[in-house]
């Protein structure tokens, strides 16, 4: 078997497949590849799909097949998986350092110093205690979100199409959550249906002064629609992990008020890239025998 780890891993990884196989990291040879290895860089579409002639697995390590042509994989008999339940825990953690980041002024605060202000009678906290969270989806990143966001007194409502009852957080409709919620988390995967879904028309339906968190997926929120939010006080803050194109600085996002931007390190804690490689090396177990 000949293995291709095609974005970044754990450096640990190679190692760890070896027992499998030949392992390799350089692109000029995919069309030897029998299993391909992608976390988000690598877009595995028909072209790449193509011209990776031997390919029979796809992994993609992390949540979503956002980046994977699955239907086109299905088509031509090759295997496509990835790792949803890895991930959990770090993209959790990073959207609640968000959550907190905003109404905390941690970055203003922070740049004040560097700039030598010291803004103490200038910056306003506000607190997440009794303050009412909204899940958009209520998955396995979603429910760990929810963990936390009760442990620091606020009160967690979620929407999900997929599921009728959930065991901690109360299940509402799409507009009583926008109607009630001070912070808004979104934890859906990109489809048709999702894709823009945070937009002009639900933003206007929100509380003014809400707080959106985006960890999920950058198409799902038309950044043009959300940085106008922020100038005119519609939104309070604007929290993300994730965006619409790969190149950033294009984006209206950045430099808009009120928010606390990173460079899509959900799932790059180094904890979660040894639990990622723990879930390649059982699939590759598994489909190996």
């Amino acid at each position: 078997m000949k293995i291709l780890i095609a974005d970044a891993f754990d450096k640990s990884l190679p190692k760890r497949l070896e027992k499998f196989g030949e392992v390799f990291d350089t692109m000029d040879r995919v069309a030897e590849a029998d299993v391909i290895l992608v976390r988000s860089k690598t877009k595995a579409d028909k072209a790449f799909i193509d011209n990776a002639k031997s390919v029979k697995l796809f992994i993609r390590g992390g949540v979503g097949m956002d980046n994977i042509d699955a239907a086109y994989c299905k088509e031509k008999g090759i295997a496509a998986m990835n790792t949803p339940e890895a991930s959990s825990v770090a993209v959790a953690e990073l959207a609640m350092a968000l959550m907190i980041a905003i109404p905390a002024r941690l970055v203003d605060g922070h740049n004040g110093i560097v700039a030598g202000k010291f803004l103490k009678s200038e910056l306003k906290r506000t607190e997440l205690y009794q303050k009412t969270l909204g899940l958009i989806g209520v998955g396995r990143i979603g429910t760990e979100v929810a963990k936390r966001a009760q442990a620091f007194g606020m009160k967690v409502i979620a929407f999900d199409k997929f599921i009728d009852k959930h065991p901690i957080v109360e299940l509402v409709s799409l507009d009583k959550l926008l109607a009630g919620a001070d912070y808004i988390s979104l934890h859906t995967p990109l489809t048709d249906e999702t894709k823009g879904m945070i937009n002009k028309g639900t933003i206007a339906r929100m509380k003014k002064g809400a707080v959106i968190i985006n960890t999920g997926r950058g198409k799902c929120v038309v950044e043009e629609d959300v940085a106008e939010a922020l100038r005119s006080g519609q939104l309070g803050g604007y929290g993300t992990d994730v965006w619409y194109k790969d190149e950033i600085y294009g984006s209206p996002i950045v430099g808009a008020p009120n928010t606390v931007v990173m460079p899509h390190l959900g799932a790059s804690s180094k904890e979660n890239l040894l639990r990622i490689g723990d879930c390649v090396v059982d699939i590759l177990s598994k489909w190996n025998k």
